[in-house]
C-alpha cells in the first residue's frame, strides 16, 4: 500500500504533495513501482496534529482519488479517515477501502456507512487521538491489549454488517506506543496474525525507526523501513503501508522469492 499525503502538514513529506497535480502524479508513480493500491489522506495524523473538518479533507482528497481511478484504469484506491461523510464522498469518487485510525470510534456512522456500502474496512489501534497518543503510552501488555482491541472493534464491525471478509486490522505501529512498545508488537506480530483477520501494518519512515537507526530525518529511515517490512512480511502481515513504493516492492520480491525457492512473478 502506498501512502499519498495530501495534506500540507504531514509528516513525511512536509505537505510536498498538496496540490492535485502533484499527488496523482505521486499516486501514478507508485503504482507503476509495484504499489498494489494507494491510500490517501487528507488529514495528517501525526503526534500532536489537530484535527481537519470534513469539507477541508474532501476538498483536498476527491480529486485526486477521481484523478487516480481514471488515469490508472481504476486501480484500487482506499481513503485514509476517520469521518463516514469523508469516506462516502471518497468513495463516491472512486476509493474502495476505508482506512479509519480510530477503528470505527471516531465517528459512529462509520461502520455503518462500510456496512452500507460494501467496502472493506482497516481497523487500527490508537491510544488516545493523534493529538494526546504520544503523551506517556501505557500498557500492562501491549500486544494483548492491542489484540484484544482488535477483536471488539472487528465485532463490532461485523455486528453492523460488514462481511468477515472485509475486516482488516492494524496494530497502529506509532500510534501511543513508545519505541518499546513498537518493536514488541512487531516482535510478536504472529501473535495477532494468528487472530485470522489480514493484518495491515504501518512502519514507513516512523519515529522509533530513527530511534533504532540514528536518523532524524524521516526520509533517510529507508533502511530500517525495509527491515520492519521485511520482518512484517515474514510474521504474518498481510500488507504493508509504504511511503518508499520502489525500494519496499523489491525487499517483498525479494522476501516472497525465499518463500517460494523461486523468483515470483
Amino acid at each position: 500500500m502506498g501512502v499519498l499525503n495530501v495534506s500540507p502538514d504531514s509528516f513525511s513529506d512536509g505537505g510536498l504533495y498538496a496540490g492535485t497535480d502533484s499527488a496523482v502524479t505521486l499516486g501514478l508513480a507508485m503504482f507503476e513501482s509495484g504499489a498494489d493500491w494507494i491510500d490517501v489522506g487528507g488529514e495528517s495524523t501525526r503526534p500532536g496534529s489537530m484535527p481537519v473538518d470534513a469539507d477541508e479533507q474532501i476538498r483536498r482528497v476527491a480529486p485526486v482519488i477521481v484523478g487516480l481511478t481514471r488515469s490508472s484504469g481504476g486501480a484500487v484506491v482506499s481513503i485514509d479517515t476517520s469521518l463516514a461523510s469523508v469516506a462516502g464522498a471518497a468513495i463516491d469518487a472512486g476509493a474502495s477501502v476505508v482506512n479509519d485510525v480510530t477503528a470505527g470510534r471516531g465517528d459512529g456512522g462509520m461502520l455503518a456507512l462500510a456496512a452500507g456500502r460494501k467496502v472493506p474496512i482497516i481497523l487500527m489501534h490508537m491510544q488516545g487521538t493523534p493529538r494526546t497518543m504520544q503523551q506517556s503510552p501505557c500498557y500492562s501488555d501491549v500486544v494483548g491489549e492491542v489484540i484484544d482491541f482488535l477483536k471488539s472493534r472487528a465485532a463490532a464491525a461485523m455486528a453492523a454488517g460488514i462481511d468477515p471478509s472485509r475486516v482488516l486490522v492494524d496494530p497502529g505501529i506509532g500510534f501511543g506506543k513508545t519505541v518499546d512498545h513498537n518493536l514488541e508488537l512487531l516482535r510478536r506480530l504472529g501473535e495477532l496474525a494468528a487472530c485470522g483477520w489480514p493484518v495491515v501494518v504501518g512502519t514507513s519512515r516512523k519515529s522509533f525507526i530513527g530511534a533504532v537507526t540514528g536518523e532524524t530525518q524521516p526520509r533517510e529511515r529507508v533502511m530500517g523501513t525495509a527491515a520492519s517490512v521485511a520482518w512484517s512480511m515474514t510474521n504474518g502481515a498481510a500488507v504493508v503501508r509504504v511511503h518508499d513504493v520502489e525500494p519496499m516492492a523489491k525487499v517483498l520480491r525479494m522476501i516472497r522469492s525465499i518463500g517460494l525457492g523461486r523468483v515470483s512473478d
